[in-house]
């Protein structure tokens, strides 16, 4: 397996001739960056990276959803073509997940020759629920471009364990698919990573799309709650974890969270702000914004996305003390701990509501279950949105197979 490692390092760099883009300085983003948020394009598209990127942003991300967003396209149909001799002695699934790894691996190498900065590469969704796969497949990212490349491992209890492995052995990680405080404690405390999220277009968009509240607020609440609690963690460990407001909706929430330590703008946010601000920004991270809760939300457990109670904070003491071996022992101290809603077991029934459901599931499917404390709407979040990536990726897969059988 060496050999084809090494094979598919060389194949990688081989005929890449991105030209470099330097970025012009702007004042706007100069002033956000003052603030003390660093820049970051979320985006996979070349030309709309280029046509936003200046002297200010220091990287890009992407994901499962943005890669499969080029391929598509048919840029890498010759690529897949060329890299099938590598793959050629390994059973045909294997050879399928080999090659979106090294299209991932690719297209992430092309975006940090062009822009120079650091590039957030994700995981195959199969491995989301498998340590090895996570510490092999994450070590292996990290080898072909340790200077850029920062590895995104997704919110499960493999993820949790994965990841901190993978901070331990020097990869630096990007801990994706966070959707609360409470969440990120947990993620700060156990696996150490340099990066956590908060999804925050999406809590408001499941507040809205659900009728529990018009959205406003809560988003912005569950990044200012992670903020403060994500630094005070910071500053009493020997490392540093940062935090990405991500999944920006709205051009105002670049004023509105100012001082973030991270935004991942899509670039449509990025051009809109820029055109519509004034550029004057200012640290908004002890601002406390009203939201607006309908009838109907006041037993939805909304405010889990931005309060960090007794139960979770014993949670992440004790994984922290020490981390399990395996997801389900993992799942079994977060139920001891009285987080069965951040862990929640579900029959088959269920997962296929959030499959069908897309990134933002349906209330009234959960209503009776977190009223119980049996899953909450951030865990929710967190699973939808690891169907959808699932989703993606069977797309992306599905080319693969169609180019190389």
């Amino acid at each position: 397996m060496a050999d084809l490692n090494t094979r598919i390092s060389d194949f990688l760099w081989k005929n890449l001739n991105e030209k470099h883009v330097t970025g012009k300085p702007d004042r706007f983003w100069e002033s956000l960056r003052n603030a003390g948020t660093e820049l970051w394009l979320d985006t996979g598209d070349m030309e709309e990276a280029e046509a936003n990127w200046t002297a200010e942003m220091s990287a890009l991300t992407t994901n499962n959803s943005l890669l499969n967003n080029e391929i598509q396209k048919g840029i890498y149909d010759v690529f897949i073509f060329e890299a099938k001799s590598l793959v050629r002695e390994l059973p045909v699934e294997e050879k399928v997940k080999e090659i979106a790894f090294i299209l991932n691996a690719r297209h992430g190498l092309r975006l940090a020759s062009r822009f120079g900065g650091m590039v957030s590469v994700e995981l195959h969704t199969d491995t989301a629920h498998d340590i090895k796969a996570i510490e092999y497949y994450g070590k292996r990212l990290h080898e072909i471009c340790p200077e850029q490349f920062i590895v995104k491992v997704p919110y499960t209890a493999e993820g949790l364990i994965g990841a901190r492995r993978l901070k331990d052995a020097g990869v630096r990680i990007n801990f994706t698919l966070d959707f609360s405080a409470r969440q990120d404690v947990l993620v700060t405390r156990v696996a150490r990573p340099d990066y956590v999220n908060v999804f925050l277009g999406r809590i408001g968009a499941f507040i809205s799309d659900n009728k529990l509240g018009d959205g406003s607020g809560a988003g912005e609440m569950a990044v200012i709650a992670s903020q403060n609690w994500v630094t005070g963690l910071s500053a009493k460990n020997p490392w540093q974890t940062k935090l990405i407001a991500a999944s920006l909706r709205n051009y105002n929430q670049l004023d509105m969270l100012a001082g973030t330590d991270v935004f991942t703008m899509p670039p449509k946010v990025a051009s809109a702000g820029h055109k519509s601000l004034t550029g004057k920004f200012a640290s908004r991270m002890h601002k406390n914004y009203k939201i607006d809760m309908s009838v109907s939300g006041k037993g939805a457990h909304l405010d889990k996305f931005w309060i960090v109670d007794d139960k979770v904070l014993n949670l992440a003491e004790r994984l922290a003390s020490k981390v399990p071996a395996t997801g389900p022992e993992l799942i079994r101290i977060a139920h001891e701990e009285g987080c069965e809603d951040m862990f929640p077991l579900l029959n088959k029934e269920e997962k296929s509501f959030l499959a069908s459901d897309g990134k933002i599931p349906k209330y009234s499917r959960w209503e009776k279950m977190i009223k119980e404390d049996r899953v909450a709407p951030d865990t929710l979040l967190t699973l939808a949105g690891l169907a959808s990536f699932t989703s993606d990726q069977k797309m992306l897969d599905e080319r693969i197979m169609g180019i190389i059988s």
